[in-house]
């Protein structure tokens, strides 16, 4: 983590090179940090150029620093970064300063939306990004406050601990001039990261295995129990044969028959309902047989999948192990983890621990017309891939006010044809031309949240919002639609589970 001296060295380079700059984009790659793109030019320069800096948060490497270029941006971007886009595109900075005598070190931005600081707070353990407002005050934290500092809620005025002055430490990098620090600075972490990375990465694989594996192992039990229930299907299935034959046997009101098998030279005693007459005991019997089958017909097709999978998951422990977890670079050790299967559970892995699902949500991060709403009205809220984001109302009552209050302007409704569901929204912000890839994001949701969701295909209605309306008296979650067009939706999982992954809502 950079010192004192450095970072005081770090903010005189960025106030007096960096100011005037633009900012043209925000990524954030990783839980602590996140890259800007600024572009300008300084005096010495003969023209504009772009420049990535590195805001690093984390508790052993916590930095500002140069890097070569934007790394790519995650499918579904994190809160933070998306307040970023959205409020300080374009933004011009105009100045960089140590906030008090601490390692907190501001870059003031000025846009349409007003004037704000991004502070990158580097105290070990408690280290953060925060935004803030013209008033000094909290408007988002990068991690949840409870993690770090738990007085730094939204709205609250920011302030230095007040655990003492810092020991200033000595320039590590008093070699570099000024056009090359903010490269030394990344040049030094970056091997430390990596040596650190390397560790890291064989540490989750092995977290990620072991999981898979218990869930592997549960599957497969329940699975094989299925199986065994096969000698019970068998005695439903003669037992209807039995009851078949005997209708005018069983009593009204009845709650046990005894009937003799020929086939076994046995006497049978066979449960009936007492409620039921004879022949609705007979049906229900097959009933539960044919249920009961189709259970044992899908378990016998899954077994095969199950062990296999099982054997899959200990090939790849065996992997992990001879490949090693050394620090430093290892080659094998990246080849494992890019392995379709273990990617994907580090995807999921990564996904449910990123930012955008773990930080609570708090009054002043909801949309404006959510504040005061009682929460069984709040829609389920997910991210398409082009950033829009797609309502999804949780129950008659929530479809209602989704559709009526919350949905307004040029937002999409969409609604399987001819089957119940939840209500879709799909926020346009007032965009006449929708790319198709949200709209597909939208129907995949609709298909999801309704009684056609195991469906390999299915008939989505789309309609502008402002066509749809609900009768006076109409019971709750029936609306009429005028106009409008149906998208015949070929279903994608990896659709799905990347919008279900965007989820912003707990």
């Amino acid at each position: 983590m950079l010192n004192f001296s450095e970072l005081r060295r770090v903010a005189e380079l960025l106030d007096g090179r960096f100011t005037g700059h633009r900012l043209e984009r925000c990524v954030q790659p990783g839980r602590d940090r996140i890259v800007l793109t600024l572009y300008g030019r300084h005096p010495q320069d003969e023209k504009a150029h772009k420049r990535f800096l590195l805001l690093c948060a984390d508790s052993a490497s916590g930095r500002l620093s140069q890097v070569a270029g934007l790394p790519k941006a995650p499918q579904n971007p994190p809160a933070f970064v998306s307040w970023i886009r959205a409020h300080l595109s374009s933004a011009r900075l105009t100045g960089a300063r140590l906030w008090g005598e601490d390692r907190v070190l501001a870059l003031a931005f000025e846009s349409g939306d007003g004037r704000f600081e991004l502070v990158l707070s580097l105290l070990g353990k408690r280290s953060n990004l925060y935004i803030l407002d013209e008033r000094g005050q909290v408007v988002l934290a990068q991690r949840p406050p409870s993690e770090t500092r738990p007085e730094m809620v939204a709205g609250a005025a920011f302030a230095l601990p007040g655990s003492g002055l810092p020991n200033v430490g000595k320039d590590r990098f008093a070699q570099a001039d000024d056009a090359d620090l903010l490269l030394a600075i990344e040049d030094h972490y970056a091997k430390s990261e990596g040596e650190r990375d390397a560790t890291g990465l064989a540490r989750e694989i092995r977290q990620v295995l072991k999981r898979e594996s218990k869930n592997a192992e549960r599957r497969l039990t329940k699975i094989e129990a299925e199986l065994a229930e096969a000698d019970g299907a068998n005695d439903l299935q003669r037992h209807g044969e039995l009851l078949k034959g005997s209708l005018s046997e069983i009593r009204p009101g009845a709650s046990e028959i005894k009937l003799h098998d020929y086939e076994t030279q046995e006497e049978v005693s066979i449960a009936l309902d007492p409620t039921l007459s004879p022949k609705q005991n007979l049906e229900a019997t097959f009933k539960r047989y044919q249920k009961l089958l189709r259970r044992l017909t899908k378990a016998g097709g899954q077994v095969a999948e199950a062990r296999a999978w099982q054997e899959k998951l200990g090939e790849l422990r065996a992997r992990l192990e001879s490949v090693g977890s050394e620090p430093g670079e290892n080659p094998a050790l990246e080849e494992l983890a890019a392995e379709p299967e273990i990617a994907r559970m580090l995807g999921r892995r990564r996904a449910a621990r990123s930012p955008a699902r773990m930080e609570p949500a708090t009054e002043a991060r909801l949309p404006a017309r959510f504040r005061g709403l009682p929460r069984k009205l709040y829609p389920r809220r997910y991210v398409s891939g082009e950033e829009l984001e797609i309502w999804v109302g949780r129950s008659d009552e929530g479809n209602d006010y989704l559709t009526t209050r919350l949905a307004r302007g040029k937002d999409l409704f969409f609604h399987l044809d001819g089957a119940p569901g939840s209500h879709v929204v799909l926020r346009t912000e007032g965009q006449d031309e929708v790319p198709p890839e949200a709209i597909l994001d939208a129907c995949e949701l609709a298909v999801h949240f309704s009684k056609q969701k195991n469906a390999g295909h299915a008939d989505v209605h789309v309609v502008p919002i402002k066509q749809v309306s609900k009768p006076r008296g109409a019971k709750k979650g029936l609306v009429y639609v005028t106009g409008g067009r149906s998208i015949r939706l070929r279903r994608e999982e990896s659709r799905l589970k990347r919008l279900l992954a965007s989820r912003l809502d707990p």
